[in-house]
This record gives C-alpha cells, sequence and structure tokens, in this order.
C-alpha cells in the first residue's frame, strides 16, 4: 500500500506517455525524457494520450509499483502545465489526490506541507518526585 505524505517528491509529466510500456519503458522515460531518477523513491504520475487513465510509478527501496487508473466514464480534464524549462510538474500530496479524483490540484487549497512554527518552546528534565511542567 502506498500512503501520499506531505514529504513525498511527487512528479508529474506533463507530456502524455505511452501507456503500452510497463515498469522498464517507464523508468526509461523517467531517465531520458524527465531527467531524473526512477529509483530515488520519488513517485512519478504520467497520464496517457486520450487523458483517460494515470500510471503512477514508484520505488520503494525493494521493487517498483506500478498503478494504473483507468476512468469509466469522461477523462482528466485538468493536468497540470510544465514548470519554466522543465517537462515535469511537482505537485504536494493533496494536489495528487485531487488529481486523482479527476479534480484541478491547482484550485486545491491546502496548507503549506512545512511552516515555520512561532513561539520558544523548552524541554525540561523531570526528576522523580517533581511535578509535571
Amino acid at each position: 500500500m502506498m500512503q501520499l505524505t506531505p514529504h513525498l517528491r511527487i512528479l508529474v509529466a506533463v507530456e502524455p506517455a505511452d501507456f503500452r510500456q510497463g515498469i522498464d519503458g517507464l523508468s526509461r522515460v523517467c531517465r531520458q525524457r524527465l531527467e531524473a531518477d526512477p529509483m530515488s523513491g520519488a513517485v512519478f504520475v504520467f497520464r496517457n494520450r486520450r487523458g483517460r487513465a494515470l500510471k503512477i510509478l514508484v520505488y520503494d527501496g525493494q521493487g517498483f509499483w506500478l498503478c494504473q487508473k483507468r476512468l469509466s466514464a469522461g477523462r482528466f480534464r485538468f493536468w497540470p502545465t510544465a514548470e519554466p524549462g522543465g517537462r515535469t510538474r511537482r505537485l504536494e500530496a493533496h494536489e495528487l489526490q485531487v488529481l486523482l479524483a479527476c479534480g484541478n490540484p491547482a484550485a486545491a487549497k491546502g496548507a503549506p506541507p512545512w511552516r515555520r512554527v512561532g513561539g520558544v518552546f523548552s524541554v525540561g528534565l523531570m526528576t522523580p518526585g517533581s511535578p509535571p511542567v
């Protein structure tokens, strides 16, 4: 089971992929076209030409996972565009969840995954018999 967490690096290939390809073919696309290491632990998301299916490729340290979602009706209408000078778009975990539900990830307004917490925290050591802080 794959869990989408905020610390995941999620890369979406903005150009359609040939869905006749399996793990080896999509790994080659990652290396050659996307210029990324498929064994880096990043999650790679691909869409077919007609926009009716997605494939997700991820390496978990032991082997590759290849997941596919094919819509029974309709298409993935919203698809991320490339970042300047690239062929991929980086998404946050909540944006990928919206994309997988056929929504618009650009319209997903989530809290930033990492933010500075204000204030000063002190950690004290407790000794036997001392009251809790």
